[in-house]
């Protein structure tokens, strides 16, 4: 996890938002595939793939602000 501690703030966030984000117009992958995941229709590899590419770093800064602000363990 102390690699978690060595990505700085600013890069997880751009690159969460400009990932989580592009392409921009007319709808972003991310809201695409998370739709498509709940509908049932994510069944495609590429779809798949597009979802991790897309949410990877979102995830990232899901996990480094846990680290950071989470409730210290037992």
């Amino acid at each position: 996890m102390h690699l978690l501690d060595r990505i700085s703030w600013s890069v997880v966030l751009v690159l969460a938002v400009f990932l989580g984000a592009a392409p921009f117009t007319p709808e972003p992958h991310l809201v695409e595939k998370l739709r498509m995941l709940s509908q049932g229709q994510l069944v495609k590899p590429l779809d798949m793939f597009d979802l991790a590419l897309h949410g990877a770093p979102v995830v990232l800064l899901v996990l480094k602000a846990w680290r950071a602000f989470g409730p210290r363990g037992a």
